[in-house]
C-alpha cells in the first residue's frame, strides 16, 4: 500500500537530484522556472479521470469544464501568481456527444473569461472506456512573493482563506441523492460548492505579499491531507483547534439532517480550494484585519505550527481527540 505520498517520495528523489539552479519541482502546487527580470513562471497540472475525480453520469458538462479549469487555477493562486494560459488533453468516449463537448467547452470558457486565462492548445484522443481530462496551466508570479510548503516554522499560525467542509458535503449528498429528490436550498449550496470552487486567486496574491505569510498551498485533498504536506515539507508538527474550524450554515443543517459528524467533514473533506496559510504570531491579528477590510470576509486561525514533526494533533476543548476519516489519497488501498 503505497499511498500517494509514497508515491512521490519513492519516484521523485532521481528527478530531483541534478534539478538546475532556481528551478523548483515536484513538491509544492506549482513548479517555479525563472523567467525575466524578478518574475517567475509556474506551471502546474492535473489529470481528472471519471470515476475517480468526478461522475460523468452526475455533473453536468458546464460544470465539469468549469472544473477542470478551477481546480488548476487554485494551485497558482496558492503560488501568489496570476494564471495566464492552458493547454488542455482529452480522452474522449466514443458515446460522447457534440452537444456535450459544447457544454464542457462553455463551461471552461466561462471561469476561462473571468479569469483572463487563455487556451492555447494541447491533445485529444479517443478513449474505450473513461473520459480523462489533463489541464496544464502556466501563470507568473514575482520571484519575491511566491511562498512555498517549506516555509512553516514553529509557533506560526495555522489558517484559511474560506469555510471547509462544504464541497464533502456536495459530494455526499450527490453520492447519496435519489434520481427525482428534491434538494433544500442549503443542500444544493453545497452541491454547487463542490461542482463549482472558486480558485482565490486574488486572496493569493494578496497573501503572498505580505512578508508575515511564511508557508501556503490550496485546500484540495482536505485540511488533513494538505496539512502533512507542509509538515512535511517544513519537518514541523501541527495542533488544529476543532471549535475553530470555519464551516457555513448551510454545511451545519446539512449535518444535523444528515446525521454527519461535522468536525470529520471541515477537517477530512477536499476540493474546497481555499489558501490554507501559516502567519507570523505577533502580525496575525493586523493581517487579519486588513484581509478581512479587502474582501469581507475572516482569515480564520485554525490552529498553530508546532516543533513535533510529523505529529498532527487535534484538540476539542484543549483535549485531543481522533477522527474518524483521513483526506483523500491516492494510491491507497481501501
Amino acid at each position: 500500500d503505497l499511498g500517494e505520498f509514497g508515491f512521490i517520495a519513492r519516484f521523485s528523489p532521481s528527478f530531483l537530484k541534478k534539478l538546475p539552479s532556481g528551478l523548483v519541482g515536484i513538491g509544492d502546487d506549482c513548479a517555479v522556472i525563472p523567467w525575466k527580470d524578478r518574475k517567475k513562471l509556474l506551471v502546474t497540472t492535473d489529470l481528472l479521470i471519471d470515476g475517480v475525480h468526478f461522475l460523468k453520469d452526475r455533473v453536468s458538462p458546464f460544470d465539469l469544464g468549469y472544473k477542470s479549469l478551477a481546480v488548476n487555477l487554485s494551485d497558482i493562486a496558492a503560488m501568489g501568481g496570476t494564471p495566464l494560459w492552458a493547454f488542455l488533453s482529452l480522452a474522449i468516449p466514443p458515446e460522447t456527444e457534440i452537444a456535450w463537448l459544447d457544454e464542457f467547452f462553455r463551461g471552461w470558457r466561462k471561469l476561462g473569461s473571468r479569469t483572463g486565462v487563455h487556451l492555447l492548445g494541447g491533445d485529444t484522443t479517443g478513449s474505450l472506456n473513461s473520459l480523462a481530462i489533463n489541464v496544464v496551466v502556466l501563470g507568473l508570479a514575482d520571484g519575491r512573493h511566491i511562498r512555498y510548503r517549506s516555509s512553516a516554522r514553529p509557533g506560526e499560525i495555522v489558517a484559511v482563506t474560506g469555510n471547509l467542509g462544504d464541497s464533502e458535503g456536495g459530494l455526499r449528498l450527490i453520492l447519496g441523492n435519489r434520481p427525482g429528490k428534491k434538494l433544500s436550498a442549503a443542500e444544493k449550496y453545497l452541491v454547487q460548492r463542490h461542482y463549482r470552487p472558486r480558485p482565490h486567486l486574488d486572496e493569493g496574491r494578496f497573501l503572498a505579499s505580505q512578508p508575515e505569510v511564511r508557508a501556503m498551498m490550496d485546500v484540495s485533498d482536505g485540511i488533513d491531507s494538505d496539512l502533512r504536506r507542509i509538515m512535511e515539507s517544513s519537518s514541523c508538527g501541527v495542533k488544529i483547534y476543532l471549535e475553530q474550524l470555519p464551516v457555513s450554515a448551510a454545511l451545519q443543517k446539512c449535518c444535523r439532517q444528515h446525521g454527519w459528524n461535522l468536525e470529520e467533514v471541515a477537517a477530512a473533506g477536499g476540493e474546497d480550494y481555499c489558501l490554507l496559510l501559516t502567519v507570523a504570531p505577533e502580525k496575525f491579528t493586523a493581517l487579519a484585519e486588513k484581509f478581512f477590510r479587502r474582501f469581507r470576509r475572516p482569515l480564520s486561525a485554525i490552529g498553530q505550527v508546532t516543533p513535533d514533526r510529523g505529529k498532527l494533533v487535534y484538540l476539542r476543548a484543549g483535549r485531543p481527540v481522533a477522527l474518524g476519516k483521513i483526506g483523500f489519497n491516492h494510491f491507497r488501498r481501501g
